[in-house]
């Protein structure tokens, strides 16, 4: 499976959205791939069209990342096949909307696994095979929910403030290695995020303002190549940050809850 000139990117979360758009973005410049995700029609169905397009090798293992030693599953699997990884992309995650109490605790604690955990393993996993080349990259996928509380998001949140936190920790642990480690966090996407979450209304709102996944993978990639720390695509989504950073909490709580309220 490996090819000797470059070494293969690992993106999780491939079959769909920003995951799939980045796949297709690095695979556009000749980069080979390991795409998991849970839906196997979808990643071959994937895997054949990259490589029909690029002539680029596009290995699929269909894995859901949220069980528990699915992390190790994907480690064998690099290493049963001697692939050379150069690029780890930290993409898979999803969200549960509604009031915390009322929500069914095993949903949480599946996104928390697959958000923060599987997040950590994989990244434990691969720093040893990463360090092996002349220059590496780890592109964690976070979002601008991690710049503030959200009330009805209060626990996919709270996931991803710990991305930030975490990444921002690794990037200054690696910076005397190889290892580039990159934070990216989109606003809304149109990837269906949204109405998978549960918040429809919301999704139909959105869609004035969402960014297309094709243009965030973009931004993406550049900022993982550029080994930028933090990234936040669109002057939108810039601007309501720093605001986060400027007014009250308790007024972006309660502007967060009147969009999000159930």
């Amino acid at each position: 499976m490996g090819e000797k000139n470059k070494p293969y990117a690992l993106i999780t979360g491939a079959s769909k959205g920003i995951g799939k758009s980045i796949a297709y973005e690095l695979a556009r410049q000749g980069c080979p791939l390991l795409l998991v995700a849970r839906s196997e029609q979808e990643l071959k169905a994937l895997s054949e069209d990259l490589q029909l397009k690029y002539g680029i090798n596009a290995a699929v293992l269909p894995l859901d990342l949220s069980v528990n030693g699915a992390s190790q599953k994907v480690a064998d699997w690099i290493k049963a096949n001697s692939c050379r990884v150069g690029f780890l992309v930290n993409n898979a995650g999803y969200g549960v909307w509604g009031d915390f109490s009322r929500s069914a605790l095993i949903d949480q604690l599946g996104m928390m696994q697959l958000n923060m955990n599987v997040m950590v393993e994989l990244s434990h996993l691969l720093v040893p095979i990463l360090s092996q080349e002349k220059q590496a990259y780890i592109l964690n996928i976070c979002s601008t929910a991690a710049y503030q509380a959200v009330p009805t998001l209060a626990v996919y949140s709270a996931t991803k403030a710990f991305v930030l936190s975490f990444t921002r920790a690794l990037r200054f642990e690696l910076a005397p290695t190889s290892i580039s480690v990159t934070c990216f966090s989109p606003g809304p996407v149109d990837t269906g995020f949204a109405s998978r979450a549960g918040l429809d209304a919301l999704s139909k709102m959105a869609q004035k303002f969402n960014m297309q996944p094709d243009e965030v993978a973009k931004m993406a990639v550049k900022a993982m190549f550029n080994k930028k720390s933090e990234v936040i695509p669109g002057f939108a989504n810039i601007i309501s940050v720093y605001a986060n950073r400027l007014l009250p909490k308790a007024f972006i709580e309660k502007t967060a809850a009147g969009i999000y309220k159930v």
